[in-house]
């Protein structure tokens, strides 16, 4: 009996110590996992080119109509005063769809970067680097913080909407509990309590057997 129960504690212990998924839910298989991460690098390496060729191209015919803004808000109330609606919510739109592939491609290509604060941070550096390369290098181009922070909460939103689901499924988050030390075969174990019965009423028995013979 003893060595049962040792047994079936040492099994229980190293069970305990397994890691389990953070949420309760059985993680994807390795292969699906990685499919995963395949193609959002290939999503992110044409997000890149497409980057690339919308904020670095020269653009020697708006030279003379940009202008660089260091002051938070400016941007946003020009293209709210200006006549055209269709023109404001395509600049503004624009820079925000431009910021949601952080949001969706990040946490499943970098874990280190998923987050609330960790995703929008990262996509200001990386945008506030964009902007500083076109308002001092490329021909026709402007530094704009409005832009940084526009591209910002696009990425903001494409993280609350798919990209710390796509996250957890890439990369699912476990739980490590405490290993229970196992319990050694020679070590004495104490009695189930059926056990303590039995020998409680045995020993009453033999108790009162002794009475009797005196």
């Amino acid at each position: 009996m003893a060595r049962t129960g040792s047994r079936s504690r040492a099994a229980a212990a190293g069970r305990r110590g397994r890691p389990a998924p953070h949420d309760g839910r059985r993680p994807l298989a390795l292969p699906w996992r990685l499919l995963i991460m395949l193609l959002a690098f290939v999503a992110m390496v044409a997000f890149a080119v497409a980057l690339a060729r919308l904020t670095l191209q020269p653009s020697p015919a708006s030279e003379s109509l940009i202008h660089s803004n260091l002051h938070p808000g400016r941007s946003l109330r020009a293209y709210l005063e200006q006549g055209s609606l269709r023109d404001a919510v395509k600049q503004l739109g624009g820079n925000v769809v431009l910021g949601v592939p952080f949001g969706v491609l990040l946490p499943v290509l970098a874990p280190g970067t998923r987050g609330i604060l960790r995703v929008p941070a990262m996509t200001a550096l990386v945008m506030l680097l964009v902007e500083l390369v076109q308002g001092s290098l490329v021909t026709g181009r402007a530094f704009d913080i409005d832009d940084v922070i526009l591209n910002t909460t696009g990425a903001l939103l494409g993280y609350i909407l798919l990209g710390r689901r796509l996250g957890r499924a890439a990369h699912p988050r476990v739980e490590r509990k405490e290993p229970v030390d196992a319990v050694d075969e020679d070590d004495e174990l104490p009695p189930p309590p059926a056990a303590r019965h039995r020998w409680r009423a045995k020993d009453g028995k033999e108790a009162g057997t002794k009475a009797l013979n005196a």
